[in-house]
């Protein structure tokens, strides 16, 4: 693995922390199967989105849009 500075002056404290991101990332990676997924992280859960009820249409729905029934 080669790792360029493409722009800036990093000092070496600097390079070996984002050296260290790198490794833990590459081996994060290898140690997962391919094609298997990684635990669901909560914000991607299509569900959070879906979880309230809708107002149905009717007269004045439009200004039940953001308020709870």
């Amino acid at each position: 693995m080669t790792i360029k500075v493409v722009r800036g002056n990093p000092t070496p404290e600097e390079l070996a922390a984002a050296l260290a991101v790198v490794r833990a990332r590459a081996a994060a990676a290898a140690a997962t199967p391919s094609g298997a997924e990684g635990p669901r992280d909560a914000w991607s859960d299509p569900a959070r989105i879906a979880s309230a009820r809708v107002p149905s249409p009717g007269q004045a729905s439009w200004s039940r849009t953001y308020w709870p029934s």
